[in-house]
């Protein structure tokens, strides 16, 4: 190789890592620009939905554990009936006409790594008939492999899958409706979060679990309105954004919940 080469490919090559270091120090910027604007008004507590819904209806209640982070929580909601948790269990009691007992384990700010953690944290003898999985949106903005998220996501949906479980997971949403989030960064975790839900569809599906692709469901509404579907912090969703997504997530439940059903009596003695 000539010098002239060399000393082409030399600047080419400096002027790659200064663009690179450009490019990271503007994420970076616009990352404390966006968490400045978010803040935590909501603060980092969601409201306690668990009890059993609909108690007044005949038979044993399904037993509908919630997972995952801030959405599942229901962080944002006002009341309990709002959160997400209260909004699928009190549209499964209705569909199924038999009360629900919910169980929130999902934390507030939780990645796909803490969902064995959660697990953890479950009494010995619970066995749900249905589990619904909301994670991701911190993985994207933590920067986590998508590798990463998905092997802890398929850890969660066997060991369910083993207890007897039904397993619905809603996707990662796309956050590129983060509007206090500016461009280019924006651009950037819109597209990794896509990846993202894709792959956690593919692991929910080869692992025995149900995706709902929370994206194309309710991800327009998102953009198109985002007054109404967010709540004050424009990062979590609205009592409306929570009944939204617990309306595309709900028919998956309450087939995975007739299947743990079905399962349960085949499986007892006579």
């Amino acid at each position: 190789m000539s010098r002239q080469h060399l000393v082409a490919f030399a600047v080419i090559g400096a002027a790659s890592v200064s663009a690179a270091v450009g490019i990271r120090f503007v994420l970076a910027r616009q990352a404390a620009i966006a968490r400045r604007r978010i803040g935590k008004p909501l603060g980092e507590q969601s409201i306690d939905a668990d009890r059993v819904w609909r108690r007044a209806l005949d038979g044993d209640p399904v037993q509908l554990l919630v997972l995952g982070d801030s959405v599942a929580a229901g962080l944002g909601a006002e009341r309990r009936k709002e959160t997400l948790g209260g909004r699928l269990a009190k549209g499964m009691a209705r569909r199924m006409r038999r009360p629900v007992r919910l169980r929130t384990a999902a934390v507030v700010g939780a990645e796909s790594p803490d969902l064995a953690a959660q697990l953890a944290g479950l009494p010995d003898d619970y066995a749900p008939h249905v589990a619904v999985i909301v994670v991701g949106g911190n993985d994207v903005t933590h920067r986590l492999p998508i590798a990463v998220s998905t092997q802890h996501l398929r850890d969660t949906i066997v060991h369910l899958r083993r207890q007897g479980a039904e397993v619905v997971v809603g996707t990662c949403p796309d956050l590129g409706a983060l509007r206090p989030v500016p461009q280019p960064l924006r651009r950037l975790i819109s597209s990794v979060s896509r990846r993202l839900a894709e792959a956690q569809a593919e692991t929910a599906r080869s692992a025995g679990a149900r995706p709902v692709d929370l994206r194309r469901a309710v991800g327009p509404m998102f953009f198109d309105d985002p007054d109404a579907m967010f709540s004050l912090d424009r990062f979590h969703p609205s009592p409306l954004g929570y009944r939204r997504t617990a309306e595309v997530l709900l028919p998956a439940a309450c087939l995975a919940a007739e299947a743990a059903l079905s399962s349960r009596r085949q499986t007892v003695p006579r």
